[in-house]
C-alpha cells in the first residue's frame, strides 16, 4: 500500500531533490496535499501531477486536519523548522524533516520529546547518510579493508560567494542574510558533520579555529578543526565558506589506514580511489545522487538510519565548534 505524502514547502528543494525521489518510488509513496505559503507555487506543482485544487493550501495547519495523512514532507527555511514541524508532531502526524531538525539545539530536543509523545515516526531527511559513496566507505572501513583507520583529511570548499549570484540554493535570500547561529556553516557544514559521524562514530574531543570575516551568510571564512572520535580516529576537518578548490582534483576526502588509504574527490565524482600498502590500487565506482532515494527508501521500509536522535549529535557538533572557536 502507498503511502499518502504531504508537503509543505513547494520550492527548489522539493522540485530537485524530493521529488524526482519520489517519481522513482511511485510504487511506494502518493502525493495526495501540498502548501505551499505561495499558493500559485502550490498550485503550479499541483496542476503539474493533476492534484485536484481542493488538495492545494497555503497554510499547513488547515491541510494537518486531513485524516488521510501517513506522512508530512516538510522543506522550509531553516528559521521555521521547529515551528512547523512542532505543528506537525502536535497534530499527531508522522514527518519527513529536512536538516538541521531544528534552528537550536533545544528546540530540536522539544521536537523529540514531541516525536516521543505522539508517537510519530520521524526521518531527518540527512542525504550523506544514504550517499552510495559514503556507504560504500563505512563497510571499507568496518571490514578492515585498508586496516585500522589512523586518520583522515576533509576540505569542503563551499564556493558560497559564486555560487550566491546564480540560480540555485545559494541564491536564496534566508540563505545570504541568515537569522540563526552559524550561517551557511549549519545549513552545510552539517552535511560534513552527518557523513564524519556515519563514517567514524561518536566524538570525543575537538579543537577549532577559525578567520573572520564580514560576511552575513557565515561568520567565518574558513573553519579548521582537529577532531578525535571515540574509536581513536583523528582527523583535520576544513570548512571554507567563500570559496571552493581551484585546483583539480581539490583535496576532498582522504582516509588512512595501516594497509593503504582511499580517496575521494566528492559525493558527485563517482570513484573512490583504493590504494594498498603492496602496491595493489583498486578503482570503486558508485552511483551519485542516489542519497535523496536512498532516503526515501528508507522510511518506506522501516528501520530508520537518519534519527533525530543522530541529528542532535550532529547539531551539538556543530554548535561545539562554533563555540570551541569563540572560547
Amino acid at each position: 500500500m502507498k503511502l499518502k505524502l504531504a508537503v509543505i514547502g513547494t520550492g527548489m528543494a522539493w522540485e530537485q531533490l524530493h521529488w524526482p525521489a519520489i517519481q522513482q518510488l511511485a510504487d511506494r509513496y502518493e502525493v495526495i496535499a501540498v502548501c505551499n505559503k505561495s499558493i500559485e507555487k502550490a498550485q503550479n506543482f499541483a496542476n503539474l501531477i493533476q492534484l485536484p485544487q481542493d488538495c492545494v493550501y497555503s497554510d499547513y495547519r488547515e491541510m494537518l486536519k486531513r485524516t488521510d495523512i501517513d506522512v508530512v514532507d516538510l522543506l522550509v527555511p531553516i528559521s521555521e523548522n521547529y515551528e512547523v514541524a512542532r505543528d506537525v508532531l502536535m497534530a499527531g502526524k508522522n514527518l519527513i524533516a529536512e536538516k538541521p531538525f531544528a534552528a537550536t539545539l533545544s528546540g530540536a530536543k522539544e521536537l523529540i520529546d514531541l516525536k516521543n509523545e505522539h508517537q510519530c515516526k520521524v526521518m531527518v531527511a540527512e542525504n550523506y547518510r544514504y550517499e552510495e559513496c559514503y556507504t560504500f566507505i563505512k563497510a571499507i572501513i568496518e571490514e578492515k579493508q585498508i586496516g585500522e583507520i589512523t586518520h583522515f583529511i576533509l576540505n569542503t570548499g563551499a564556493g558560497f560567494e559564486k555560487e550566491m549570484t546564480e540560480n540555485n540554493f545559494s541564491a536564496k535570500e534566508w540563505r545570504q542574510h541568515p537569522d540563526f547561529e552559524g550561517g551557511i556553516f549549519l545549513d552545510g557544514g552539517i552535511h560534513d558533520i552527518a557523513m564524519m559521524r556515519f563514517l567514524f562514530g561518536d566524538v570525543e574531543t575537538v579543537k577549532a579555529f577559525a578567520r573572520k570575516h564580514d560576511k552575513e551568510y557565515c561568520p567565518y571564512h574558513n573553519i579548521n578543526t582537529l577532531i578525535k572520535f571515540r574509536n581513536g580516529v583523528i582527523g583535520n576537518y576544513t570548512y571554507c565558506s567563500s570559496s571552493a578548490d581551484l585546483q583539480k582534483p581539490p583535496v576532498g576526502l582522504r582516509i588512512y589506514g595501516e594497509d593503504g588509504d582511499l580517496y575521494l574527490e566528492s559525493k558527485k565524482s563517482g570513484m573512490i580511489y583504493i590504494n594498498y600498502k603492496n602496491g595493489m590500487i583498486q578503482n570503486r565506482p558508485f552511483a551519485p545522487g542516489k542519497g535523496y532515494y536512498n532516503e526515501f527508501l528508507n522510511y518506506a521500509e522501516g528501520n530508520i538510519v537518519s534519527t533525530p536522535e543522530k541529528e542532535i549529535g550532529d547539531m551539538e557538533l556543530v554548535f561545539t565548534i562554533l563555540e570551541n572557536i569563540d572560547s
